[in-house]
Formats: structure tokens, C-alpha cells, sequence
């Protein structure tokens, strides 16, 4: 027989779900300025030279920004644009940068077909590959 408390729901409260991405504020993007690029080590067992980023996203918060793909400009003072996902082998880098936005416009040297919008590369670009060239 239920008792009045648990036909009443008295006691439940609905889940609460909490962001894990706590630094951009409820924002899926936010806008930053490098502070400093550094190489990083991963953890074992890889091996590798990870590029990374702290960024500047307020006067009073910094964070670590993980730079994706292959080759980069970027410097000092340059503007980025940060959003959530970590580095699964870099300890305390939960954030990644979006290429082709404001200064982190560097196009990577080889024509890629899949996974395009992490890079910034456009259809056109792509397209413009063939594979008679190998």
C-alpha cells in the first residue's frame, strides 16, 4: 500500500542539470585573447607535442584553450574564438578554439574532406582537391 508522502511527491525535486563548461558563463562560444601559446606533454601513454593556448575571455579569467589541426599563427594579443571540449590526454584543458574566426584564420596546407567546420575550410576549398593529383 503507498503511503500519502509518496503519492503526494513530497520530498522529489526535479533534476537540476548543471553546466560543465561553468567558464563561458551559459554561452556555447565566447570571444578571447591569447595571453600566451605553449607546447604541452601529454599524459602516458602518449607521446606527442600538444599546442595550447591561455586565453583571456575577462579582465579577470584565464583559461586553457587547446589549438586544433595542424599548423598556426597565432601570438600574443591575438583574438580567438573558444568553445567547450577538452583535450582528452592534456590534464585541465577543457576548452578548444574555433579556426577561421577573427585572427585564427590559418588555412592548414593540405586539402582536407571530412570534418571541415572544426578547421574552417568551406565546400569550395574541399572541393578543389582531387585525387588524381597522387
Amino acid at each position: 500500500m503507498p503511503t500519502i508522502n509518496f503519492l503526494t511527491g513530497y520530498g522529489r525535486f526535479p533534476k537540476y542539470h548543471e553546466n560543465n563548461v561553468k567558464a563561458l558563463k551559459g554561452n556555447s562560444q565566447k570571444k578571447g585573447v591569447c595571453v600566451k601559446v605553449r607546447i604541452v606533454k601529454p599524459k602516458k601513454p602518449n607521446s606527442a607535442q600538444r599546442k595550447i593556448v591561455k586565453v583571456r575571455i575577462s579582465p579577470t579569467r584565464c583559461l586553457l584553450a587547446y589549438i586544433p589541426g595542424q599548423g598556426h599563427s597565432l601570438k600574443s594579443y591575438f583574438s580567438v574564438l573558444i568553445s567547450g571540449g577538452r583535450a582528452n590526454d592534456l590534464p585541465g584543458v577543457r576548452f578548444s578554439l574555433i579556426r577561421g574566426k577573427y585572427d585564427f584564420n590559418f588555412k592548414e596546407n593540405f586539402d582536407r574532406q571530412h570534418k571541415r567546420s572544426k578547421y574552417g575550410l568551406s565546400r569550395a576549398a574541399a572541393s578543389n582537391f582531387s585525387y588524381d593529383t597522387f
